[in-house]
């Protein structure tokens, strides 16, 4: 046995980690070995100083925006689900570093036995038999009683198992726990990232139906003014019956603009009342006054690509499963080599309960075994090319998650800026509008124009607080999808 236990330092001297060790992240963007210095559709409205990472909302000053905000990032189901598989991650990552760990075991036992009397070939007598093979066997004798044997048998024993880590196997394991744990981690960010532009576009959709409601009211209620004095002048012989008609068909097409606006109202309210884990209904009171379509910041910190990478949840996760993929290589390759175990056992009983403080009955027994599947017929190389595989995939999807990031951050910096200018332009538009309305009223005041084009000015004018409306929701969503494309919204995770 000494001889044996001697060997174990030379094993352990030789003990080393097999697979390969994770790098980093790859270079992931063509032919370039960092991103480039700045967006590429950037413009100068924009800062390149770094957003803030959480509540990027607060930016657009509604505070009916931000407690839905807070009230959906905790309550939200999704993100439990995400936070869940986190608990469970980082369970995981417990549960293989204490693998590294001996396990010991204590037992405590105690057995009771009657046993019957035995013929060992020339009968046995009444009175007989007692102690014997049974005796030799429980470690004591027993009573006996109508020729059978009672034994009782007392016994405290502790035994402990070790595997030596000789190849890294089990180091590897633990650098793959805490890979995934960290993964898990950046897909709670991701699930927080999603859930605020959720909430956010539909809070702003919200508003923009409530404004587009009220203006199709207003430009009903003066389409139906202008209908009634047209067949007023129809029936003195003053207009014809094609501007009648005409205008009938504007004000059915206006009504029947109502009730869908309507029904998007309800819509965005009961999404609002889900994206907060609540039944619909729940926030029809809260929202039933109607607010203003919340608006963007006049400058935008977007900051550059390479913070980007380092910040959006989805990379820093597609990373991680990659440093885990690699990892489990080093799993499969100490899989391919000897596995060395220690085994230790004590243990103290007899017959009797004096027995178990009785030093000369201890049994003490210590078991290095070495085990090596020689014979695997390629399966440990096939296991090995799997993880390898399982690598070269998850490399090839944090690749394609780089690109489609700069593709979303770029592709919302367009939209974003081409939304601005239409904005001002529709804004322009809506204060020539505004400056016609006037300008007939006065004229109708002074008696050189009719009530008819007084009306048809001031629709004119609803129209164009329509289409500016719809033109300001449209900005504020596309600010919302840059937010997201920056990988803003997320809170680190609390616990352990």
């Amino acid at each position: 046995m000494r001889k044996q236990l001697s060997l174990i330092p030379f094993l352990l001297l030789g003990a080393c980690t097999v697979g390969p060790n994770y790098a980093g992240p790859p270079k992931a963007i063509g032919s370039a070995a960092t991103p480039p210095a700045g967006f590429a559709r950037a413009d100068n409205t924009l800062a390149t100083t770094a957003p803030a990472v959480a509540d990027w909302w607060t930016t657009l000053n509604d505070p009916m925006l931000t407690w839905l905000e807070e009230r959906a990032l905790a309550s939200n189901p999704n993100v439990a689900v995400a936070q869940a598989r986190l608990k469970q991650a980082r369970a995981s990552l417990r549960l293989e570093r204490a693998n590294q760990a001996p396990n010991a075991n204590a037992s405590a036992t105690y057995l009771h036995a009657d046993l019957p009397a035995l013929d060992l070939g020339g009968g046995q007598r009444e009175g007989e038999g007692q102690g014997g093979a049974n005796g030799g066997a429980s470690g004591g004798s027993g009573s006996g009683s109508g020729g059978g044997t009672s034994v009782d048998f007392f016994n405290l024993g502790f035994d402990a198992s070790w595997e030596i880590d000789l190849f890294g196997g089990r180091r590897r394991t633990v650098e793959a726990a805490r890979a995934s744990a960290a993964a898990a981690e950046a897909n709670v960010a991701d699930a927080q990232v999603s859930l605020s532009a959720d909430v956010a576009q539909a809070y702003v959709g919200l508003r923009d139906a409530q404004q587009r409601l009220i203006l199709a009211r207003e430009a009903s209620r003066m389409q139906r003014d202008t209908l009634k004095l047209t067949e007023q002048r129809f029936a003195n012989g003053t207009a014809s019956q094609l501007e009648v008609e005409r205008l009938r068909n504007q004000v059915e097409s206006t009504d029947a603009q109502i009730l869908p606006l309507s029904s998007s109202v309800e819509t965005y309210l009961n999404a609002l009342a889900i994206l907060i884990g609540e039944a619909p209904g729940t926030l029809d009171q809260r929202l039933t006054q109607v607010g203003p379509v919340p608006l963007p910041p006049a400058q935008v910190a977007v900051g550059d690509p390479t913070t980007l990478l380092q910040r959006r949840p989805d990379i820093r996760a597609a990373e991680r499963n990659l440093a885990a993929q690699t990892a489990k290589i080093g799993v499969a390759e100490a899989a391919k080599f000897p596995r060395l175990n220690l085994m230790g056992i004590i243990g103290i009983g007899g017959t009797s309960l004096d027995a178990l403080t009785d030093l000369d009955n201890l049994v003490t027994l210590g078991a290095p075994m070495l085990q090596w599947n020689v014979l695997n017929f390629g399966r440990a190389n096939a296991r090995v090319g799997q993880a390898e595989g399982a690598r070269d995939e998850a490399e090839a999807r944090y690749r394609g998650a780089v690109l489609a990031a700069l593709r979303d951050a770029e592709d919302s910096l367009s939209r974003f800026r081409a939304r601005r200018n239409t904005v001002a332009t529709l804004a322009r538009a809506k204060a020539s509008a505004d400056r016609s309305a006037v300008l007939m009223q006065q004229r109708y005041r002074a008696g050189a124009a009719t009530l008819i084009d007084t009306l048809d000015a001031e629709r004119q004018r609803v129209a164009a607080d329509q289409s500016l409306s719809q033109a300001v929701a449209g900005l504020t969503n596309d600010y919302v999808a840059l937010q997201k494309a920056l990988g803003l919204g997320w809170r680190a995770p609390t616990g352990t």
